[in-house]
């Protein structure tokens, strides 16, 4: 048995989600609230026999222990292998593949970044060069207890200063340039931060992965970062992520401000769930960091034009990098449409006219909090950031606005909703709202449109024969990777099949693969190596090729089956809450579906065979 299943063996489901849901029991299985969306009536369901869980309402998604504390935790496979392990009593003893050459390079880094906060640190408080950083931080409000958790550091007005300090700790000067703290020059190096405040940026872990620094004269500009490094990319890094991560997860909000102390000033009031990006528009990387933590997220930006530019541009990154969920679309002919709808909510924190978040803060926290029970959602932001400098008397202005505010709408999927907006924008424009409507529909058409799935809950308990065939064919045969073509990671439902065939699609070869690998997944994957296949498969490439076929058309069946096992679920439940009427519609549309493409599958099986009995 290997460590995985050891786990889920342990681990009693229905103990693990208690203790994140209150669960009430369901006959043979437990219900609750789930805690992946907002609803009234508990559509998530927890199944012991099977030791799942699904949610039947908003999400339509589920799985097993690993993807349950992963998704609520916002952790990663190997993440939740070390808390689950821990849970169940399990040492994970097994000896860590050898560590490849940029790890050492990377931890290095760390340990460099680490003794320099704590020297900047040092400087900032126990020395008279950092008197005017000491004044500084007292004229912005910023007391000593926030300065030493942020671990707010100085760098005096000197060339050497931390180059000196640090090589005398026994680093070499090569490894400070690649840390960025040290720049090199023709025939020598000097500091990179000089007279200025640092604000060490750490990664969610807690770890320094660079500096911020801001200017205590009139240098310019203002302020400067470390550079990109091995270990520091600014576009992926949120300043504050480490502090605030749980007060995220708790608040269910993530507010994102854009400088170093609007951060610091809403952590020493209380808000903790604020980060920064750093003066930089928001990029997918840092979406990925926080749609890992929360589906809710709140920009407060500057209130002038320019702000409200870069909050549409960072709304538009958003939109475009945040998750997408199945909702059901009823149509007016009383049948159900499936379209992939923005798995979250975005809102925009109006800032008063020239002031800082942390300006705001500190002269009436009470008015903070007000703008933040009064976050405007990003449709209604976008109508006045998109036309406050428009002429609407002006046909040209009208397209502008339109061809602005449309694809936004196009997101709402809700006919209420969209409709309110249309409208709205009708109104705004002074058009008749057929010619919305109109363009609406060609949007519409010109953008794909996921096709509608509906994830059920995974039917094995410890292991999953058909998934785990597949996965030693191909770990095994590297000739049937362009075979598996038409598999899919929707087609492993065992999180430690999934996690090693999304690694498996990523790289080239074994050894590469083992490389990525921690050493549970590379139990598995040894376990997957070491399975015996009949002796006609190892002889036979056109066996082997048959077999997965065979195979990937079992896990397709399975996959489209399903929907007949939540439409029962839901049937339960239908007598129980609202709103589970359109989930059964749904159901039936997508089981005439999943019926076409169940013949299709049979049609193939039948090819198969007759081709083998040929």
């Amino acid at each position: 048995m290997t460590v995985i299943n050891e786990i889920k063996q342990k681990i009693d489901i229905v103990e693990l989600v208690s203790d994140y849901v209150p669960l009430q029991k369901a006959g043979r299985n437990f219900k609750g609230l789930c805690p992946f969306h907002s609803e009234k009536h508990p559509s998530f369901f927890v199944f012991p026999e099977q030791q799942t869980w699904h949610c039947f309402g908003a999400c339509g998604i589920g799985g097993d222990a690993f993807s349950f504390i992963m998704k609520k935790d916002g952790i990663d496979f190997s993440q939740a292998l070390s808390l689950l392990a821990q849970r169940a009593g399990i040492t994970l003893s097994a000896p860590r593949m050898p560590s490849k050459p940029e790890d050492g390079e990377r931890e290095e880094l760390f340990q460099i970044n680490e003794a320099a906060a704590a020297y900047y640190h040092h400087l900032l408080l126990n020395t008279k060069a950092g008197e005017g950083a000491r004044s500084y931080l007292s004229k912005r409000k910023v007391t000593l207890e926030t300065t030493g958790q942020a671990r707010l550091g100085f760098s005096p007005d000197s060339w050497e200063t931390i180059k000196k300090y640090l090589m005398g700790k026994g680093y070499e000067e090569s490894r400070l340039i690649e840390a960025g703290l040290v720049i090199e020059k023709e025939g020598g190096s000097y500091d990179r931060f000089r007279n200025r405040l640092l604000f060490p940026i750490c990664d969610i872990q807690g770890r320094v992965i660079g500096f911020g620094a801001r200017a205590l004269d009139e240098s310019l500009p203002k302020y400067i970062n470390s550079p990109q490094t091995l270990i520091f990319d600014k576009g992926a890094s949120l300043y504050g992520i480490d502090k605030a991560k749980d007060a995220i997860r708790r608040e269910n909000l993530i507010i994102i401000v854009e400088g170093y102390t609007d951060v610091l000033m809403a952590h020493q009031h209380g808000w903790r769930n604020v980060v920064a990006s750093m003066g930089t528009s928001m990029t997918e990387k840092q979406v990925a960091i926080a749609k890992k933590l929360t589906k809710n997220i709140a920009l407060a930006l500057d209130a002038d034009a320019a702000g409200q530019e870069a909050t549409l541009r960072d709304a538009e990154i958003l939109i475009s990098s945040l998750d997408k969920k199945t909702t059901p679309i009823p149509l007016w002919s009383g049948l159900v449409r499936y379209e992939n709808v923005l798995d979250a909510e975005i809102k925009v924190i109006p800032l008063p006219k020239d002031k800082d978040p942390d300006e705001v803060i500190c002269e009436d926290p009470g008015a903070w909090q007000n703008l933040v029970r009064q976050a405007t959602p990003l449709l209604d932001f976008a109508f006045g950031a998109a036309t406050n400098k428009l002429d609407i008397s002006k046909v040209k202005d009208k397209s502008s606005a339109m061809e602005r505010l449309l694809p936004l709408i196009h997101e709402i999927k809700e006919p209420v909703r969209q409709a309110h907006y249309v409208q709205k924008l009708a109104r705004l424009i002074q058009v008749d709202e057929s010619l919305i409507v109109v363009a609406l529909r060609k949007a519409k058409g010109t953008r794909k449109t996921a096709e509608a799935s509906l994830s059920t809950f995974s039917p094995q308990l410890l292991s999953d024969p058909i998934e785990e065939y597949c996965l030693a064919l191909l770990v095994q045969y590297p000739e049937l990777r362009q075979t598996a073509e038409e598999l899919s990671v929707d087609h492993f439902e065992s999180s430690d099949n999934r996690e090693l065939f999304i690694r498996w699609q990523h790289s080239p070869d074994i050894p590469t693969l083992k490389d990525k690998l921690d050493f549970s997944l590379l139990e598995h994957l040894n376990y997957l190596l070491s399975k015996t296949f009949p002796v006609a498969i190892g002889e036979d490439e056109k066996m082997r090729g048959s077999s997965l076929i065979q195979c990937s058309l079992r896990l397709q069946e399975r996959l489209l089956r399903k929907l007949e096992v939540s439409r029962e679920q839901l049937l339960a439940l239908e007598n129980e809450a609202g709103g589970v009427s359109a989930q059964l519609a749904k159901l039936e549309e997508q089981g005439i579906e999943a019926s076409k493409e169940l013949k299709e599958i049979f049609m193939k099986q039948a090819q198969y065979w007759r081709k083998k009995e040929a």
